[in-house]
């Protein structure tokens, strides 16, 4: 199963509806995503004791779900010219190497003028630091408040990249996997 992991923890976040239609056009194509929301993630866990071998059960469950995803979809706002400091929160606190070692990983940012480019430039160097595959079709959402209005997208040619982006990945995920080069299912040469 792949999982959308929503990049903030903003109550009724716009990253949350993209994260429900990016959900909706796997559904179409025949496939089940599951969300994993920060918003579920109380930030009284991070005390230090996350560190430990012992996590707090709700990193724990995250941190399985990323291990055992068959690829990850990232939706990045843009938050000051970066990520959220929640998402790199989680991200430090995954699994190393697993979580990210040969997983495949696309991303979609959203935002104002540059539409979360450079929340997603920033985290293609994070999760190509941590060997990922990144998926290389990227889609932007440019002033997000007047294309994502009450849970609908306002723009059908965002709903065209969605798509293209969601058939892509499900091909670049599977073409790893059948060359048992992706993270489930790793065979060393």
């Amino acid at each position: 199963m792949k999982h959308i992991l929503v990049g903030t923890n903003r109550p009724k976040s716009r990253s949350l509806e993209l994260a429900r239609i990016v959900q909706e056009r796997y559904k179409h194509l025949g496939e089940d995503v599951e969300i994993i929301n920060l918003e579920d993630l109380p930030l009284s866990i991070f005390t230090g004791a996350e560190y430990s071998a012992e996590k707090p059960e709700v990193l724990k469950r995250i941190t399985d779900k990323i291990d055992d995803s068959d690829g990850i979809i990232v939706i990045a706002p843009e938050y000051n010219g970066s990520a959220p400091g929640v998402l790199k929160l989680l991200i430090d606190h995954l699994s190393f190497p697993k979580a990210f070692e040969r997983r495949p990983v696309c991303f979609l940012g959203l935002g104002g003028m540059f539409g979360g480019l450079r929340p997603v430039e920033h985290l293609q160097q994070v999760f190509g630091y941590r060997n990922a595959y990144v998926y290389p079709f990227r889609i932007f959402l440019i002033n997000v408040w007047n294309d994502l209005v009450n849970g609908e997208i306002q723009n059908p040619d965002i709903i065209d990249r969605i798509t293209k982006q969601a058939e892509g990945f499900q091909k670049f995920c599977e073409a790893l996997k059948s060359q048992k080069i992706h993270a489930n299912n790793f065979v060393e040469l």
